[in-house]
Protein backbone atom coordinates (compact mmCIF):
# COMPACT_ATOMS: atom_id res chain seq x y z
CA UNK A 1 0.00 0.00 0.00
CA UNK A 2 1.26 3.18 -1.10
CA UNK A 3 2.25 6.29 1.84
CA UNK A 4 -0.73 8.22 0.46
CA UNK A 5 -3.38 5.06 0.53
CA UNK A 6 -1.33 4.98 4.40
CA UNK A 7 -2.26 8.64 5.22
CA UNK A 8 -5.97 8.49 3.26
CA UNK A 9 -6.18 5.47 5.54
CA UNK A 10 -5.24 7.06 8.93
CA UNK A 11 -7.05 10.30 8.57
CA UNK A 12 -10.17 8.61 7.61
CA UNK A 13 -9.68 6.61 10.80
CA UNK A 14 -8.88 9.71 12.79
CA UNK A 15 -12.16 11.42 11.40
CA UNK A 16 -14.21 8.40 12.21
CA UNK A 17 -12.90 8.40 16.12
CA UNK A 18 -13.64 11.79 15.72
CA UNK A 19 -17.06 11.87 15.01
CA UNK A 20 -17.70 8.93 17.46
CA UNK A 21 -16.30 10.66 20.10
CA UNK A 22 -18.49 14.15 19.47
CA UNK A 23 -21.46 12.13 18.94
CA UNK A 24 -20.70 10.07 22.86
CA UNK A 25 -20.11 13.97 24.27
CA UNK A 26 -23.62 15.26 22.73
CA UNK A 27 -25.62 16.23 25.20
CA UNK A 28 -29.42 15.22 25.16
CA UNK A 29 -31.99 17.88 24.71
CA UNK A 30 -33.90 18.37 28.32
CA UNK A 31 -38.04 19.00 28.49
CA UNK A 32 -38.88 20.74 31.30
CA UNK A 33 -42.81 21.74 32.39
CA UNK A 34 -44.08 24.69 33.45
CA UNK A 35 -47.70 26.15 34.13
CA UNK A 36 -47.96 29.29 32.07
CA UNK A 37 -50.72 31.27 34.12
CA UNK A 38 -48.53 31.27 37.14
CA UNK A 39 -46.38 33.92 37.61
CA UNK A 40 -43.68 32.29 39.26
CA UNK A 41 -43.59 29.10 37.59
CA UNK A 42 -43.02 31.15 34.33
CA UNK A 43 -40.18 33.31 35.99
CA UNK A 44 -38.42 30.13 38.08
CA UNK A 45 -38.55 27.59 35.03
CA UNK A 46 -37.09 30.60 32.64
CA UNK A 47 -34.29 31.41 34.63
CA UNK A 48 -33.24 28.08 35.57
CA UNK A 49 -33.92 26.83 31.68
CA UNK A 50 -31.55 29.70 31.27
CA UNK A 51 -28.67 28.70 33.47
CA UNK A 52 -28.52 25.23 32.27
CA UNK A 53 -28.51 26.13 28.96
CA UNK A 54 -25.82 28.96 29.48
CA UNK A 55 -23.47 27.25 31.72
CA UNK A 56 -24.51 23.41 31.66
CA UNK A 57 -24.55 22.88 28.08
CA UNK A 58 -27.98 21.48 27.81
CA UNK A 59 -30.38 22.50 24.97
CA UNK A 60 -33.92 23.14 26.77
CA UNK A 61 -37.16 22.69 25.55
CA UNK A 62 -40.10 24.46 27.87
CA UNK A 63 -43.62 23.01 27.83
CA UNK A 64 -46.19 25.08 29.30
CA UNK A 65 -49.30 22.66 30.51
CA UNK A 66 -51.71 22.07 33.12
CA UNK A 67 -50.58 20.84 37.04
CA UNK A 68 -51.62 17.16 36.62
CA UNK A 69 -49.96 16.86 33.20
CA UNK A 70 -47.05 18.44 34.49
CA UNK A 71 -46.65 16.35 37.35
CA UNK A 72 -47.85 12.98 35.09
CA UNK A 73 -45.06 14.15 32.38
CA UNK A 74 -42.43 13.97 35.44
CA UNK A 75 -43.78 10.46 36.60
CA UNK A 76 -43.57 8.57 33.70
CA UNK A 77 -40.62 10.02 31.81
CA UNK A 78 -42.16 12.77 29.29
CA UNK A 79 -40.84 15.37 31.16
CA UNK A 80 -37.45 15.64 32.94
CA UNK A 81 -38.66 18.21 35.36
CA UNK A 82 -40.72 20.73 36.57
CA UNK A 83 -39.78 23.15 39.60
CA UNK A 84 -43.36 24.32 40.03
CA UNK A 85 -44.62 21.51 42.70
CA UNK A 86 -46.09 23.19 45.80
CA UNK A 87 -45.56 20.95 48.86
CA UNK A 88 -46.43 19.02 50.93
CA UNK A 89 -50.62 20.74 51.25
CA UNK A 90 -51.24 22.13 47.70
CA UNK A 91 -49.55 19.53 45.69
CA UNK A 92 -50.28 16.84 48.31
CA UNK A 93 -52.04 14.11 46.48
CA UNK A 94 -49.96 14.61 43.45
CA UNK A 95 -47.45 14.16 45.63
CA UNK A 96 -48.88 10.89 47.65
CA UNK A 97 -49.47 9.31 43.76
CA UNK A 98 -46.48 9.88 42.13
CA UNK A 99 -43.72 9.96 45.01
CA UNK A 100 -41.88 6.70 44.24
CA UNK A 101 -41.68 7.69 40.33
CA UNK A 102 -39.93 10.83 40.92
CA UNK A 103 -37.15 12.43 42.86
CA UNK A 104 -37.24 15.48 44.51
CA UNK A 105 -34.76 17.99 44.24
CA UNK A 106 -35.73 19.93 47.07
CA UNK A 107 -37.14 23.44 47.45
CA UNK A 108 -36.25 26.23 45.30
CA UNK A 109 -38.20 28.91 47.04
CA UNK A 110 -39.36 28.98 50.93
CA UNK A 111 -42.28 30.44 52.66
CA UNK A 112 -45.04 30.13 50.03
CA UNK A 113 -48.33 30.98 51.09
CA UNK A 114 -51.80 32.31 50.04
CA UNK A 115 -53.92 34.22 52.66
CA UNK A 116 -55.31 38.13 52.73
CA UNK A 117 -53.18 40.23 51.59
CA UNK A 118 -53.54 44.42 52.35
CA UNK A 119 -50.91 47.53 51.81
CA UNK A 120 -48.31 48.11 54.20
CA UNK A 121 -50.33 51.56 54.93
CA UNK A 122 -53.80 49.77 56.03
CA UNK A 123 -53.56 49.69 59.80
CA UNK A 124 -55.51 46.08 60.46
CA UNK A 125 -52.57 43.75 60.77
CA UNK A 126 -55.15 40.55 61.23
CA UNK A 127 -57.91 39.05 59.51
CA UNK A 128 -59.73 39.92 63.18
CA UNK A 129 -58.93 43.47 62.92
CA UNK A 130 -61.51 43.27 59.45
CA UNK A 131 -64.79 42.88 61.87
CA UNK A 132 -64.37 46.42 63.28
CA UNK A 133 -62.84 48.27 60.10
CA UNK A 134 -65.39 49.93 58.11
CA UNK A 135 -62.52 51.34 55.46
CA UNK A 136 -62.96 48.31 53.40
CA UNK A 137 -66.59 48.55 52.94
CA UNK A 138 -67.06 44.67 53.86
CA UNK A 139 -65.32 43.44 50.47
CA UNK A 140 -62.37 41.19 50.08
CA UNK A 141 -61.04 41.24 46.38
CA UNK A 142 -60.60 38.26 45.10
CA UNK A 143 -59.58 35.83 41.68
CA UNK A 144 -61.10 33.05 39.65
CA UNK A 145 -64.35 31.69 41.70
CA UNK A 146 -63.43 27.71 42.55
CA UNK A 147 -59.26 28.94 43.40
CA UNK A 148 -57.65 27.39 46.48
CA UNK A 149 -57.12 30.67 48.10
CA UNK A 150 -61.00 31.58 47.37
CA UNK A 151 -61.99 28.62 49.14
CA UNK A 152 -59.91 29.48 51.73
CA UNK A 153 -61.55 32.93 52.03
CA UNK A 154 -65.12 31.60 52.03
CA UNK A 155 -63.99 29.38 55.33
CA UNK A 156 -62.09 32.50 56.74
CA UNK A 157 -65.36 35.18 56.24
CA UNK A 158 -67.22 32.28 58.35
CA UNK A 159 -64.35 31.74 61.03
CA UNK A 160 -64.09 35.18 61.64
CA UNK A 161 -67.48 36.14 61.46
CA UNK A 162 -66.49 38.86 59.30
CA UNK A 163 -69.83 39.16 56.93
CA UNK A 164 -67.77 39.99 54.26
CA UNK A 165 -68.44 39.96 50.75
CA UNK A 166 -65.71 38.26 48.71
CA UNK A 167 -65.64 39.36 45.12
CA UNK A 168 -64.53 36.76 42.32
CA UNK A 169 -62.57 38.25 39.60
CA UNK A 170 -59.48 37.31 38.32
CA UNK A 171 -55.59 37.34 38.96
CA UNK A 172 -55.33 40.67 36.25
CA UNK A 173 -58.85 42.23 37.65
CA UNK A 174 -57.63 41.88 41.01
CA UNK A 175 -54.15 43.67 40.67
CA UNK A 176 -55.65 46.37 38.88
CA UNK A 177 -58.26 47.18 41.45
CA UNK A 178 -55.19 46.95 44.26
CA UNK A 179 -52.96 49.37 41.85
CA UNK A 180 -56.21 51.87 41.83
CA UNK A 181 -56.88 52.07 45.85
CA UNK A 182 -52.82 51.83 46.19
CA UNK A 183 -52.16 55.15 44.25
CA UNK A 184 -54.80 56.80 46.46
CA UNK A 185 -53.85 55.30 49.63
CA UNK A 186 -57.05 53.61 49.67
CA UNK A 187 -58.05 50.50 52.60
CA UNK A 188 -58.43 47.27 50.31
CA UNK A 189 -57.74 43.96 51.08
CA UNK A 190 -57.26 41.04 48.26
CA UNK A 191 -56.72 37.18 48.41
CA UNK A 192 -52.63 36.36 47.18
CA UNK A 193 -50.06 34.22 47.67
CA UNK A 194 -46.41 34.81 47.47
CA UNK A 195 -44.34 34.75 45.02
CA UNK A 196 -46.13 37.13 43.22
CA UNK A 197 -44.90 40.34 41.48
CA UNK A 198 -47.08 42.39 43.19
CA UNK A 199 -44.41 42.41 46.18
CA UNK A 200 -41.84 43.53 43.69
CA UNK A 201 -44.39 46.30 42.54
CA UNK A 202 -46.15 47.56 45.60
CA UNK A 203 -45.14 47.67 49.65
CA UNK A 204 -47.57 44.85 50.96
CA UNK A 205 -48.13 42.55 53.65
CA UNK A 206 -49.75 39.63 54.67
CA UNK A 207 -52.97 39.27 57.51
CA UNK A 208 -52.37 37.54 60.49
CA UNK A 209 -54.11 34.23 60.64
CA UNK A 210 -53.87 33.16 63.88
CA UNK A 211 -57.23 30.67 63.45
CA UNK A 212 -54.63 29.05 60.72
CA UNK A 213 -57.31 28.61 58.03
CA UNK A 214 -54.85 29.74 55.12
CA UNK A 215 -52.21 27.04 56.92
CA UNK A 216 -48.81 27.04 57.32
CA UNK A 217 -45.95 28.23 54.82
CA UNK A 218 -45.42 25.77 52.29
CA UNK A 219 -42.22 24.65 49.75
CA UNK A 220 -42.17 25.17 46.26
CA UNK A 221 -40.22 22.18 45.01
CA UNK A 222 -37.96 20.78 42.07
CA UNK A 223 -38.91 17.29 40.83
CA UNK A 224 -36.79 15.29 38.48
CA UNK A 225 -37.84 12.25 36.74
CA UNK A 226 -36.18 9.07 37.50
CA UNK A 227 -33.65 9.21 34.94
CA UNK A 228 -32.43 12.70 35.02
CA UNK A 229 -29.80 11.99 37.19
CA UNK A 230 -28.50 9.50 34.71
CA UNK A 231 -28.90 11.24 31.96
CA UNK A 232 -27.97 15.14 32.79
CA UNK A 233 -26.10 14.49 36.14
CA UNK A 234 -25.09 18.20 36.05
CA UNK A 235 -28.60 19.46 35.70
CA UNK A 236 -29.74 16.98 38.54
CA UNK A 237 -26.99 18.31 40.80
CA UNK A 238 -27.64 22.22 39.28
CA UNK A 239 -31.49 21.19 40.81
CA UNK A 240 -30.23 20.32 44.72
CA UNK A 241 -28.61 24.00 44.69
CA UNK A 242 -30.66 25.88 42.69
CA UNK A 243 -33.32 28.31 45.14
CA UNK A 244 -34.16 31.59 45.28
CA UNK A 245 -33.03 33.53 48.66
CA UNK A 246 -36.33 35.90 48.94
CA UNK A 247 -39.60 36.46 47.64
CA UNK A 248 -38.01 40.04 46.10
CA UNK A 249 -35.45 38.03 44.09
CA UNK A 250 -37.93 36.13 42.10
CA UNK A 251 -40.19 39.38 42.04
CA UNK A 252 -37.29 41.09 39.87
CA UNK A 253 -38.25 38.78 37.14
CA UNK A 254 -41.94 37.92 37.14
CA UNK A 255 -42.66 41.90 37.49
CA UNK A 256 -40.39 42.32 34.52
CA UNK A 257 -42.95 39.70 32.87
CA UNK A 258 -45.74 41.50 33.95
CA UNK A 259 -44.66 44.85 32.41
CA UNK A 260 -44.40 43.54 28.98
CA UNK A 261 -40.83 41.76 29.09
CA UNK A 262 -40.70 38.36 27.03
CA UNK A 263 -40.24 35.86 29.57
CA UNK A 264 -37.05 34.35 28.11
CA UNK A 265 -35.46 37.88 27.74
CA UNK A 266 -35.90 38.90 31.48
CA UNK A 267 -34.39 35.40 31.93
CA UNK A 268 -31.53 36.19 30.13
CA UNK A 269 -31.43 39.61 31.69
CA UNK A 270 -31.52 38.45 35.23
CA UNK A 271 -28.80 35.72 34.69
CA UNK A 272 -26.04 38.52 33.60
CA UNK A 273 -27.40 40.62 36.12
CA UNK A 274 -26.43 38.35 38.92
CA UNK A 275 -23.28 36.10 38.10
CA UNK A 276 -22.49 35.34 41.26
CA UNK A 277 -25.82 34.06 42.16
CA UNK A 278 -25.77 31.94 39.03
CA UNK A 279 -21.98 30.75 40.17
CA UNK A 280 -23.25 29.57 43.30
CA UNK A 281 -26.07 27.36 41.90
CA UNK A 282 -23.33 25.50 39.47
CA UNK A 283 -20.20 25.32 41.62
Amino acid sequence: MSMRRLLSVGAAVVLAMSAGLASAQTKPTLTIGYVDGWSDSVATTHVAAEVIKQTLGYEVKLMPVATGIMWQGVATGKLDAMLSAWLPVTHGEYWAKNKDKVVDYGPNFKDAKIGLIVPEYVKATSIADLKDDSGFQQKIVGIDAGSGVMLKTDEAIKDYGLGYKLQASSGAAMTSQLGRAYAKQEPIVVTGWVPHWMFAKWKLRFLDDPKGVYGAAETVNSIGSTALGTKAPEVAAFLKKFHWNSKDEIGEVMLAIQEGAKPDVAAKEWVAKHPERVAEWVH
